[in-house]
């Protein structure tokens, strides 16, 4: 990338200022025109101010810590409180934040929020989704590196919730759990859904509950999305599953639709003419691989059906390790793609 392409994506980054420092500085609060935090790497504090909008003083996005003389962009800012050291993950990381949608902010304290959104409706699922934080150093991200997935470049709509509800049924005990939330989205970015995963307190299993999952919201046809997808795309079930494919070919764009039946109606972007479909092994997983092939075929995408070794890719990946997962899915992808995203001539 060179010197203008990254002046020119710290621009876009600062047209999104709050939303960026929302994201990865959310240990800090809005101040006026300045988002206020203890330093770049997101330590709570009042130290640090990011100017939100432009000014005579300089454009939105520009930061200093007035404790060290520290300085800098929002390019910065992502570097720091992710820990990446490599300017191409910076960039890669950036360009997915820019990418993926952003709640509103919460209204100031001095406003009334009307009344609640309804339970399990798709504007409870955006409350949830704004109220929750980035998985970096949260129970999400040892969760996931528990089920042997580390390959998290691209994963913004997944986020973390310390005390989310649970009831076991209409009438039982509310009770609270760390969560896993997952953004579900429509083909323009727009938020329609949420995915709960409760999760162990230390993040080593789900949590010891009978439902450990649940979906709100609209889901039918909108998906769970990694990365930005074009002429090339998987899609498949659950979120583990589809990350343990991403694990073997981390730079393809991935939609996890959370179910067998909403995988077989997840819509397709309009730049889209190869569709490789994660595959389940199970009944419902053979229904929902028909049905997808069949509907991608009739409007000219060609489908190319993934399958695992075992249960799922997740099993695969855990059980027999990346370097079998990647050879078993290395033979089942179109040869012009196991060049494109493997770097290995077909």
């Amino acid at each position: 990338m060179t010197r203008l392409d990254a002046s020119d994506l710290a621009t876009r980054l600062g047209q999104e200022a709050e939303a960026v420092c929302r994201h990865y500085l959310d240990a800090g609060r809005r101040q006026g025109n300045y988002w206020q935090v203890g330093d770049v790497r997101n330590t709570p504090g009042r130290s640090m101010f990011v100017r939100l909008k432009e000014t005579t003083k300089g454009p939105a996005g520009k930061w200093t810590d007035a404790a060290t003389g520290e300085h800098g962009d929002l390019l910065d800012v992502i570097r720091e409180s992710c820990g990446l050291i490599d300017f191409a993950d910076v960039v890669d990381e950036a360009r997915s934040f820019l990418s993926m949608p952003h709640p509103e902010p919460a209204p100031a304290p001095k406003k009334r929020m009307g009344k609640p959104a309804p339970s399990g409706s798709a504007e409870a699922a955006k409350r949830l989704i704004a109220m929750s934080k980035p998985i970096s150093g949260t129970p999400v991200e040892t969760y996931l590196r528990t089920r042997g997935i580390t390959a998290l470049h691209g994963t913004g709509n997944l986020r973390f919730h310390p005390r989310c509800y649970y009831r076991p049924d209409d009438h039982g005990p509310l009770e609270t759990w760390p969560a896993m939330i997952a953004a579900v989205t429509d083909l323009n970015g727009r938020i329609t859904g949420a995915h709960r995963t409760w999760l162990a307190p230390d993040g080593t299993d789900k949590a010891p509950i009978e439902t450990q999952r649940k979906a709100m919201g609209d889901l039918l046809g909108h998906a769970v999305r990694f990365g930005v997808p074009g002429d090339v795309m998987a899609a498949g079930e659950g979120i583990e599953s589809v990350l343990s494919v991403r694990q073997a070919i981390p730079d393809m764009a991935m939609a996890a639709a959370l179910s067998a039946a909403h995988l077989a109606a997840i819509l397709f972007p309009e730049t889209l003419r190869r569709l490789y479909v994660i595959r389940d092994n199970d009944p419902a997983g053979d229904g929902a691989q028909d049905s997808l092939v069949e509907r991608a075929n009739a409007v000219g995408i060609e489908a190319i059906v993934l399958s695992p070794v075992l249960e799922d890719f997740n099993e695969d990946l855990r059980h027999l390790g990346l370097d079998t997962l990647q050879a078993n899915l290395r033979g089942q992808l179109a040869p012009q793609d196991v060049a494109r995203f493997l770097g290995l001539a077909a």
